[in-house]
């Protein structure tokens, strides 16, 4: 099938954005696509003076701004996606409102699919409202739905829904092929990192519309907008510690169609009107019969009574916020180390490194001195490998320094498990989760093991997790949710989109400093390398076509930070720093401070 994007401004006039969005749909219809996405607020903007404006520029179901959206699927034989805001109720009492425009009436913003025959067939209320727009609309309450159309299965989402995993992965466990996401949006977290992670962890096609020109009405262009408005723009899981001033409430553009393994394949690469299509098969799309490269079954993985049983235990278990005399350390000092060799020697090397390294935490790769995982199959094998984990923490526990610490994963009597070793010996460990292949034979834990490390600069909760575990949002978001500052990961990166979109999404929506460990592994991919002036760490030495692991970094607020400078907006609401992990040991300093602006 052909599916085509758009991007393109809006005003408060109804009639000039209907005009606008048929402009636009005869544009792409030039392509004869087989559906067409529109923008989020195709007949308003999602700022309003007051409630009064609000219910005025909403629609109704069968009304003829929709009525001609529905001539223009039957005109060019297509879908058509378009989310506008609706009038959940037959009226609003003006002669009760009209002293007081600071009444909310039921107004939703909803994504409407029409069929060829011009058929509305499927209405997706949007989930995540922002701060200005809980003023102005009603959230839905429904359970994700997935249409089916000849083509395959799709879903709806808008605006902030894909910022974090739940919505997309509702979705996709509904059975969907395809995210269809309307948004408006004038910074660029989504298209650049959140819409492929999406992508990425459910095996779909992900198409993303977004605006372009200014997302202000023009009564609001004159007024100075605060930073505390502002700061609510987004999720409260975001941070903005740098003045937006009104010429950054400009739609970002950047619609985008990404593959389920988050290649681009098309992109309106600027924030000016336009479209684009690409030519895509759902057949081999979805979460369902999808397969790891080591042979795991994606669905079979997931262990849905674990999540309902350890959100119980945290609701049942109220999470003590720390005081600011007590928080965490503003900086800790991360290194990765990688050896290439293994047995015995792979064990000196590390020793050798931590003899010569003052790095607060030492993070190795998943069984670090194996270079070959499939031995694990063999009981001997493991019986050896067992041998060589005691061996591992006792010659790293002689030359560990006092307060610091080493984390990776062995084989502890018979069991595959993350372990952090200091001074001491072993000091905690962590069994895996979730199955995988390459560790059939591992028991899985039923619980996090919740660590707090004593540092010489304060003390720091976190969790860790190995093998396919950190693929999971779901345990990332319970592991996040015990105010943990920092997740050690010791893995065997399996895909590249993992390191480039998954974890970094995982950070930057969980709010988490994230520390994880691979041998170096090469893919025949394209995906590509974000070395814009964006990252601090732009400067990051790439190999084409290998991946490893990273360290990823928390944007901070200046006011926890005096030396820190604020930051100028530059594109980003949340965008955490990333440094990858390259050659033998890659070194960089973490704020696990900023972990507690959630």
């Amino acid at each position: 099938m052909r599916v085509a994007i758009s991007q393109f401004a809006t005003t408060s006039s109804s009639q000039e954005n209907l005009a606008t969005c048929i402009r636009m749909i005869d544009e792409m219809a030039t392509c004869q696509p087989s559906l067409i996405v529109l923008p989020e607020f195709c007949n308003t903007l999602s700022w309003h003076v007051d409630h009064d404006q609000a219910w005025n520029e909403a629609l109704i179901i069968g009304g003829p701004f929709l009525q001609s959206i529905a001539e223009q699927a039957i005109k060019h034989d297509c879908y058509i996606v378009i989310n506008v805001t609706l009038r959940r109720e037959l009226a609003r009492n003006f002669s009760e409102h009209k002293k007081d425009g600071s009444i909310k009436s039921n107004i939703s913003v909803t994504s409407c699919l029409f069929s060829p025959l011009g058929k509305l067939i499927h209405q997706a209320d949007k989930q995540t409202l922002t701060g200005h727009e809980k003023e102005f609309f009603i959230s839905a309450n429904d359970a994700a739905k997935v249409i089916s159309t000849p083509f395959g299965k799709l879903g709806l989402l808008t605006g902030n829904d894909s910022f974090n995993f739940a919505s997309s992965r509702d979705l996709a466990l509904a059975g969907a092929q395809l995210l269809c996401n309307s948004i408006s949006s004038f910074a660029l977290d989504q298209g650049k990192l959140h819409d492929a992670a999406r992508a990425c962890e459910n095996k779909v096609f992900f198409i993303t519309a977004n605006k372009v020109g200014s997302l202000l009405p023009a009564e609001l262009l004159q007024e100075q907008l605060s930073k505390d408005q502002l700061s609510q723009q987004q999720s409260t899981h975001l941070s903005i510690e740098a003045y937006i001033s009104q010429e950054d409430l400009v739609g970002a553009g950047q619609s985008q169609i990404i593959a389920p393994d988050g290649k681009v394949l098309a992109i309106i690469d600027n924030n000016q009107e336009g479209y684009a299509f690409a030519d895509i098969d759902l057949a081999g799309a979805g979460f369902d019969n999808q397969f790891r490269p080591d042979g795991t079954e994606l669905i079979k993985q997931r262990r849905p009574e674990l999540y309902q049983q350890l959100t119980a235990a945290i609701k049942q278990t109220p999470q003590h916020k720390k005081s600011f005399a007590n928080m965490a350390p503003i900086m800790t000092n991360i290194a990765i180390f990688a050896t290439y060799t293994s047995n015995e020697k792979a064990i000196e090397d590390v020793c050798h490194y931590i003899e010569n390294n003052l790095s607060d935490i030492i993070q190795l790769p998943e069984l670090f001195f194996v270079t070959d995982k499939t031995i694990t199959d063999n009981a001997e094998q493991r019986e050896q490998i067992s041998r060589l984990s005691n061996q591992v923490i006792e010659q790293v526990s002689a030359v560990l320094r006092p307060l610091q610490y080493l984390c990776t994963s062995l084989v502890i009597e018979g069991n595959h498990q993350a372990v952090i070793i200091s001074e001491h010996g072993l000091l905690a460990a962590q069994s895996q989760l979730h199955f995988c292949k390459r560790y059939q034979w591992a028991s899985l834990a039923e619980e996090f093991n919740l660590i707090e490390l004593t540092l010489e600069q304060g003390n720091i909760n976190l969790i860790m997790l190995t093998a396919d575990d950190v693929n999971i949002p779901e345990i990332v978001n319970l592991a996040a949710l015990h105010d943990i500052h920092l997740l050690l990961v010791p893995f065997d990166i399996q895909e590249p989109c993992e390191v480039k979109y998954n974890l970094v999404s995982r950070a930057a929506e969980n709010r988490i400093c994230i520390v994880a460990a691979s041998r170096e592994k090469s893919f025949v991919n394209d995906l590509s390398v974000d070395n814009s002036h964006n990252n601090i760490y732009s400067k990051n030495k790439v190999k084409a076509q290998k991946s490893t692991g990273l360290i990823v970094n928390l944007t901070t607020e200046s006011s926890l930070l005096p030396l820190w400078k604020v930051r100028k907006f530059n594109g980003y609401l949340n965008q955490p720093l990333v440094k990858l992990q390259y050659g033998k040991i890659t070194k960089a300093v973490i704020h696990p401070i900023a972990a507690e602006t959630k």
